[in-house]
């Protein structure tokens, strides 16, 4: 709003029905609310207990300590501290290897090593053709 009256050199009551905006809120200044410094501080206390958890659930924690506070405020909270939950690691996947695999068991003879598929047959849904 400065730099529109500056650069058109309107009065603020002249400025502010240009662009149609109230003047009244072009004065607001917020006010910082009473408990803000005890909800940080025990927002970042659980935060830091609790590393896996996000903001909402931290919200409901806080709100089950007596605070009043929306999950839409402490994410503002949240956001302005800078935390994030960490990604969870991926774990590793194993290689499916068998003890009894043909890779690990070298046939030496005849029938030595034989392989299992996983695949089980009924003998119901098979059909014999008998003539």
């Amino acid at each position: 709003m400065a730099k529109l009256r500056e650069q058109l050199g309107l009065s603020e009551r002249r400025a502010c029905r240009a662009i149609g905006q109230p003047r009244s809120s072009q004065r607001y200044e917020s006010k910082p609310r009473s408990d803000e410094p005890r909800l940080l501080k025990r927002m970042l206390q659980l935060a830091r207990r609790r590393p896996r958890f996000g903001y909402r659930r931290i919200a409901a924690l806080l709100r089950a300590d007596g605070f009043r506070a929306s999950a839409s405020r402490i994410l503002r909270l949240w956001r302005r501290e800078g935390l994030k939950v960490p990604q969870k690691k991926q774990k590793r996947r194993r290689l499916g290897v068998a003890e009894n695999g043909c890779d690990r068991q070298q046939a030496t003879h005849k029938n030595h090593v034989w392989a299992w598929d996983d695949l089980a047959w009924d003998a119901a849904e098979v059909a014999v053709d008998r003539r």
